[in-house]
């Protein structure tokens, strides 16, 4: 499979993970939990395989910087968490660097 299906199927498995946090609500529900364990486990195990083709320091900024903006994202839909200036700010900043890293780094090279 391809390390960049890989990666993002990796990068949703965490932001279903992380965005489930809030509704298990301490792990007393068991669907949201479900949902959190699967997707940390999901993403936990492709992490590894994708590092195989491409650079440990692009994968990993690729899959946090997607999955902050992802998660912020899904909280402001599902959770009313409405980020003001200073995040949005933030936000285009993560999306910038991991622009910059996939068009102009030759690191992403493998």
């Amino acid at each position: 499979m391809n390390s960049y299906l890989m990666l993002a199927i990796a990068i949703v498995a965490e932001v279903v993970a992380t965005s489930s946090l809030k509704a298990s609500e301490g792990f007393t529900r068991l669907l949201p939990s479900v949902l959190v364990v699967g997707g940390y486990v999901t993403s936990f195990y492709l992490l590894p395989q994708i590092m195989k083709t491409l650079p440990v320091g692009v994968v990993y900024a690729i899959w946090c910087g997607v999955g902050i903006v992802a998660v912020a994202l899904v909280g402001q839909v599902l959770y009313k968490q409405v980020l003001d200036g200073a995040g949005y700010l933030g936000i285009g900043l993560i999306v910038a660097g991991v622009v910059v890293l996939q068009v102009f780094s030759k690191t992403n090279v493998h």
